[in-house]
């Protein structure tokens, strides 16, 4: 019934647009006038236009969407006020001829059904021609709207879900659905009406009918009872006609966690172990506490009633938010076996609680402490004591561990650093030192000590702090002092500032005085460590051979008292009249010599020492080698050829050796003449004039000598052989007497040593005492 009041609306609105007379609207229209030949002498032809009045009696048509169209059916009529049974119409535009179509007599036709929601008008021109096809009414601009009918369902584009607090107050916003039509809009056809479904949860919650938004209605919602509601949302256009077409969705509301439950003790008594050894902040074991509330709002709050046992234990929040109980003090069995205390939970709701009186808000704890046996406990963490340097001290202090468990072993004690200068009574733990201890060297000694339980029990170990406190076993020392007296100085006059330094860590306070007594200078001590040399008596002059110098005795005023005395040079000087030094007498400034100083030449000393006896031991090993060598029959001795010169020897005038070789006249034995083609590279020598020996017999060993010295002669890569002949005796018959050149002398032999320049500046001296002059001349054998 609705669809057909909309269908005759939609009829009678087409038909008044026809009927009323369109407001007119000119399109310029161009007519072409000629000018008579008399006006146009001096005149040119053109064209006027003109403003025509539209003859268009229409603007709107309409036609309805979804209409079947077996056939054309018109909607309207093309009207003009110059129409005429022979007139001509034609279409442009958004579906023109094909959509639409126009006969001869102006009549608008529709082809097909229309879609509104697909286009919903159509604009289009009209032209209207004479018979002779001549445009008489130019293009009409008219729309044809398609009207709405109510073909298109609600439709809800997503999935809706909504979220509340559980106890929310009435109203409070949930979520808002939407749906759309594709309906007109302006028209009840596309306007929605939404509305909850009674298939759905009703009770709690409201919707808008316009906007679609949902609410709560009651403020008793209840996550642990109902943590989720389903509702299901109607929407339904023609503004919830009955007749109007409808959609359904369902949304899912879900209840969100307030924190509106006490936690509750899962059980009244919790019982647990724990040794006598649990390490501390580690934890016993767990208070289980139920929640009905969500894990991020659950905020229980511990407390252990009894305060001394607060010292003992403490309850830290889990994961879970359970109440672990850890150990805060160390346990003892011996002192206490047992705990026993109340423990009670609480926690800041938002909301009064529903279980509060079903709740377990407070437990008894029990934990029993078991025996462990321990290691030794001593009596500190740390043990320092102080020791005073240079003195052997057998009681420093004691160390003292002991067994904590009920069977209180023996305790053994022990260091256990190698080496340490201090030892420990194995048991009485009593430190004493191995050694006297130099605090200059080492201010602090640290070591452990172990305890451990006899026999072979648990240990412990701790460490210990030595202090080595300063003894005033260090003499002062007098620094340097520049003291100088001028020839021109008075009575009273200072030649000098005395100072002293001490290794010692005492404070010290240096007293200066004279050791021995002086008749040329004093010394004034000030009191503040320091002091000042003045003249006693002059006068002093350069020229005199006297050097002057006081013994100056510092005392250091520690305990106990160390005194040194140092002898301090006194300069001689000339100086101006403002004591500026001019010229002084070279002299020792200081004639004291240092503890160190004496060490290090003590050194030297015994390091010279030792490397005399060295040689000395060498050379007595070198003798005895040489008696055991002439014990054994053995000669050595030197021998000088006629052709070359034994290394460094200069005895060759000495001895004429050559009886040995013509003692039988037998020439078999001699040197050839040949021999002497490749004469020696050592230094030449010049044979001197000798008378002719004696011949001599014939003997063997003469013979051997010279088959040897023959030998040695003609060997260009040997060592001289001056060195290295041996022979067992000299023969019965020789006439030579020694051939050793022992006890030879270097006066008047012609050997020349010049060639000593050329060896370099080490062989210089050499040259000087052997040399030859210019006019000497040497010969070669």
């Amino acid at each position: 019934m609705e669809c057909l009041q909309v269908w005759t609306a939609g009829l009678m609105t087409t038909l008044a647009f026809f009927i009323v007379t369109m407001h007119e609207s000119g399109l310029p229209r161009v007519v072409a006038h000629r000018l008579d030949h008399a006006d146009g002498v001096n005149k040119e032809s053109h064209v006027v236009l003109t403003r025509q009045k539209r003859e268009w009696q229409w603007n709107f048509l309409y036609v309805e969407e979804e209409k079947p169209a077996p056939v054309p059916y018109k909607i309207g009529q093309l009207k003009s006020s110059k129409k005429d049974s022979t007139m001509n119409f034609e279409i442009e535009g958004e579906g023109a001829n094909s959509i639409f179509t126009v006969d001869r007599g102006g009549d608008l036709f529709v082809t097909t059904s229309l879609d509104r929601e697909k286009k919903a008008s159509y604009n289009l021109t009209a032209r209207m021609y004479d018979k002779d096809n001549n445009l008489v009414e130019d293009a009409g601009h008219f729309v044809i709207h398609v009207t709405d009918i109510n073909d298109n369902s609600p439709v809800f584009s997503q999935t809706f879900n909504g979220y509340i607090m559980e106890r929310s107050k009435i109203g409070t916003f949930v979520t808002k659905v939407t749906a759309t039509d594709a309906d007109d809009p302006s028209t009840a056809n596309g306007v929605l009406k939404y509305s909850l479904a009674k298939g759905g949860d009703v009770s709690a919650f409201s919707i808008s009918e316009t906007t679609g938004e949902i609410s709560c209605k009651v403020n008793t919602l209840d996550r642990e009872s109902r943590s989720q509601y389903t509702v299901v949302v109607k929407a339904q256009d023609l503004r919830g006609l009955a007749s109007g077409i409808t959609a359904t969705t369902s949304v899912t509301i879900t209840i969100t966690d307030a924190n509106d439950n006490t936690p509750s003790f899962r059980k009244p008594k919790y019982e647990m172990k724990a040794p006598e050894n649990h390490k501390l902040n580690e934890v016993i074991d767990t208070l289980l506490v139920d929640d009905r509330d969500e894990l991020k709002n659950k905020k229980p709050v511990f407390r252990i009633l009894k305060e001394e046992y607060n010292k003992v234990f403490g309850i830290q929040l889990d994961s879970n938010k359970n109440g672990n109980l850890v150990l805060k003090q160390a346990l003892d069995y011996e002192k206490t076996q047992r705990y026993t205390f109340t423990v009670q939970v609480k926690e800041d709701l938002e909301f009064p609680a529903d279980n509060l009186n079903t709740a377990i808000t407070s437990a008894q704890v029990t934990v029993e402490v078991t025996d462990v046996d321990e290691p030794p406990v001593f009596s500190e963490t740390v043990y320092t004591f102080k020791v005073l340097e240079e003195h052997i001290v057998d009681q420093i202090g004691i160390i003292k561990a002991s067994d904590p468990d009920r069977a209180n072993k023996s305790i053994r004690y022990s260091i256990e650093e190698e080496g340490c200068p201090i030892s420990v009574h194995p048991i009485k733990g009593q430190l004493s030192t191995v050694r006297r201890l130099d605090r200059e060297l080492q201010a602090t000694h640290v070591f452990h000590v172990k305890a451990r339980e006899e026999p072979d029990g648990l240990e412990s170990v701790v460490r210990v702090h030595i202090d080595v406190q300063d003894y005033n076993d260090h003499e002062p020392e007098l620094d340097d002092v520049d003291a100088f007296v001028c020839e021109n100085d008075t009575t009273n006059t200072v030649i000098g500032t005395l100072k002293a330094n001490d290794e010692d860590d005492q404070p010290a306070t240096f007293t200066f005085s004279l050791a021995s007594p002086s008749s040329n200078f004093s010394i004034k001590d000030f009191g503040n460590s320091s002091a000042v040399i003045l003249v006693k008596q002059g006068p002093f002059s350069v020229d005199d051979p006297k050097e002057y110098s006081v013994d100056v005795r510092i005392s250091d005023g520690g305990q106990p008292v160390k005194t040194s005395v140092t002898k301090l040079a006194i300069k001689s000087c000339r100086c101006d009249a403002g004591r500026i030094t001019k010229y002084c007498k070279p002299g020792a400034r200081r004639m004291g010599v240092s503890f160190h100083a004496l060490i290090a030449i003590l050194l030297c000393i015994i390091t010279i020492l030792v490397i005399v006896i060295l040689f000395a031991v060498r050379k007595r090993y070198q003798k005895d080698s040489l008696a055991s060598m002439k014990n054994s029959g053995e000669i050595h001795e030197q021998l000088v050829t006629y052709d070359e010169e034994g290394g460094g020897e200069m005895d060759t005038n000495g001895y004429d050796v050559s009886i040995l070789s013509s003692a039988c006249q037998d020439g078999s034995l001699l040197r050839h003449s040949d021999h002497h083609a490749h004469p020696s590279l050592y230094a030449m020598v010049q044979k001197s004039q000798h008378r002719p020996q004696a011949p001599a017999c014939k003997g063997d060993m003469a013979a051997m000598i010279e088959v040897k010295k023959d030998e040695a002669d003609h060997d260009r890569d040997g060592f001289p052989y001056d060195t290295l002949h041996i022979y067992g005796y000299e023969g019965p018959e020789s006439l030579a007497g020694s051939l050793s050149s022992l006890e030879s002398s270097s006066s008047g032999s012609n050997l020349d040593y010049d060639f000593l320049n050329d060896w370099g500046p080490r062989f210089k001296a050499l040259a000087e005492l052997y040399g030859v002059d210019s006019s000497d001349y040497y010969h070669q054998y």
